[in-house]
């Protein structure tokens, strides 16, 4: 029985030896890999299929994008309301997304309804036709958005950052412009449509609460498609710029710069990869950081300042990322420079550094609090060519890393001189 006179112990979230469920693997008839996480009390389920059909594929700009977005909007039988209408029917819901690397087809549902589902994501992966009048729908809305983004600092500087630090013909740095729109063509978009879905690379991951004939479900429907396991590979050449510092005009009126500040960094498959998501917590990882106390609660430059590792497949970025008010971009550039300059030069204490430990193992636990959750963990790991073994040696860092080994690693990643730096007012 419990003691209600007295409060429960309080543990550090280091303490808990964290487990990461393991998933069920199938193989299609076709030799698709299907990864599963059974779990959950509800009666849902997630599944979403993953193309090798990102931005790095596409022969234009903007190709990749319109393509994943038009899935839904027409096949030889159904219209883009009727295929609207048959998941809302069913209270699910189809997703399209695309990546640099991969484009998703993901579903939300009730798992009963699944195999009423699964034939019109079939249908729509095998059979869009897409509509000269719903691309020309697509382009006009696609112009006026990226129209009125364009007038917004921070929407530049996200473009320019990674096209100064990858170059703008790298996936990871070409941005897309009206005209890029206004030459899409539906021949485009089916031959990257036919290359890359129709006769692509796919995995599938589902998670929830699993219906027990759920493979022969999956195999029925997309077993015995021309779609491939595995991945499609690609080999992209960065050509940085020359030029490391910019100041840009953009809005006379706006009272706001965007600053970004970035330079190249390792993959997740090299070892300073995870040591790094250590010491961009402590600088700038999360609310109860360096450049959150500096920049944000003590000089009152901005609202909010973060630092964060991008994730790609291949080359990357560790980039850090604030709005501040005009008179004080140059100064909060500054400061920024100042916290990597402590950081090379003094020990994390202690207690700073448990306050880390606790806060990113405390995120892990949450990324684990359901099988949407669990599954997304396990599709970064599959997808990156990682193990389970990644997943606890990640644990492990984080629970014994150093603050003298943080110490040489901010000496090695934090020097001014290798970042690209950029002001958007």
């Amino acid at each position: 029985m419990l003691n209600r006179t007295s409060p429960p112990d309080i543990k550090d979230a280091i303490e808990f030896n964290l487990e990461l469920k393991p998933y069920e693997k199938f193989v299609l008839d076709n030799g698709v890999e299907v990864y599963a996480i059974d779990a959950g009390a509800q009666d849902v389920l997630q599944m979403e299929m993953v193309f090798y059909a990102g931005n790095c594929f596409e022969k234009n700009n903007a190709v990749a994008t319109a393509t994943s977005y038009m899935l839904k909007t027409g096949t030889s039988s159904k219209t883009a309301f009727e295929i609207n209408e048959h998941f809302e029917y069913f209270g699910a819901y189809c997703n399209r997304s695309c990546q640099n690397e991969t484009a998703s087809v993901s579903l939300h549902t009730l798992s009963k309804h699944l195999p009423v589902l699964l034939p019109v994501i079939k249908e729509m992966i095998t059979d869009s036709i897409f509509p000269e009048e719903e691309l020309a729908i697509y382009i006009q809305n696609s112009k006026q958005q990226l129209s009125v983004s364009l007038q917004k600092c921070d929407f530049v500087a996200n473009r320019l950052i990674d096209a100064f630090l990858f170059g703008e013909n790298h996936p990871y740095g070409k941005y897309t412009v009206a005209a890029d729109y206004d030459a899409l063509t539906t021949t485009q978009l089916k031959e990257h449509f036919q290359q890359y879905y129709l006769n692509g690379h796919c995995v599938i991951f589902v998670a929830g609460k699993l219906p027990a004939d759920l493979f022969t479900v999956l195999n029925e429907q997309f077993g015995h498609l021309a779609i491939k396991p595995g991945k499609q590979q690609i080999t992209n050449n960065i050509i940085a710029s020359a030029i490391k510092k910019y100041r840009i005009k953009n809005d006379v009126e706006g009272v706001q710069g965007a600053i970004r500040i970035a330079r190249d960094f390792p993959n997740r498959l090299h070892p300073d990869f995870m040591k790094m998501m250590v010491l961009n917590a402590v600088f700038g990882g999360f609310f109860g950081s360096r450049l959150m106390s500096n920049i944000r609660e003590d000089k009152g430059y901005t609202y909010g300042i973060h630092s964060y590792v991008q994730s790609h497949f291949q080359d990357t970025a560790f980039l850090i990322s604030t709005e501040a008010g005009k008179d004080v971009a140059e100064a909060t550039v500054e400061e920024i420079y100042k916290e990597m300059e402590i950081l090379r030069e003094e020990l994390i204490d202690e207690e700073e550094l448990l306050l880390v430990r606790n806060y990113l193992i405390g995120s892990i636990l949450g990324d684990l609090d359901g099988p949407f959750q669990i599954i997304g963990r396990w599709k970064n790991i599959i997808l990156n060519d990682l193990d389970v073994q990644y997943f606890y040696d990640s644990i492990k860092t984080i629970k014994t890393i150093s603050a003298e080994e943080l110490k040489i690693l901010a000496n090695k990643y934090l020097q001014p001189a290798d970042f690209y730096e950029l002001i958007v007012i």
